[in-house]
């Protein structure tokens, strides 16, 4: 199954462009409580790096939550992670001599943005701010 896969798949590629400044963007987004057997939200998030993809994924949040802002932030912080993860990676090659900083990730939610960047957050909000404070430390 594999090879027949590969063989009907060959001409699909991701293509690399040689730049002089290198650069990983980040991409995140949401379908909220889009699950409709168990409202969990749909994340995803993709980074690029010589316009072409280097990192992607789409999964189901692990829990239910109550607010498009908590599960856009959640994504966020997942995309953030994997950032994180992405920029040690890349340096430890030794392939590359810097990345550019910051990492930008770019998310369409204005409150999760708001949040992240400041420190203004209501009672009900102040869980977020445990959980997900890296996002924060990385903006």
């Amino acid at each position: 199954k594999v090879m027949r896969y590969l063989q009907g798949t060959k001409e699909h590629m991701l293509t690399y462009r040689r730049s002089e400044h290198l650069e990983v963007t980040g991409y995140s987004d949401l379908d909220f409580a889009g699950c409709v057997h168990t409202r969990k939200s749909t994340f995803g998030y993709l980074f690029m790096l010589a316009r072409g993809a280097i990192s992607w994924k789409g999964a189901k949040q692990s829990v239910i939550v109550a607010s498009t802002v908590e599960a856009e932030f959640v994504a966020c912080f997942k995309a953030t992670v994997q950032a994180k993860w992405l920029c040690k990676f890349i340096s430890r090659l030794g392939v590359v001599d810097s990345i550019a900083k910051p990492l930008k990730i770019y998310c369409d939610n204005s409150a999760s943005v708001f949040f992240s960047r400041n420190n203004k957050y209501s009672k009900g909000a102040k869980h977020m701010e445990l959980k997900y404070f890296s996002v924060k430390e990385e903006v």
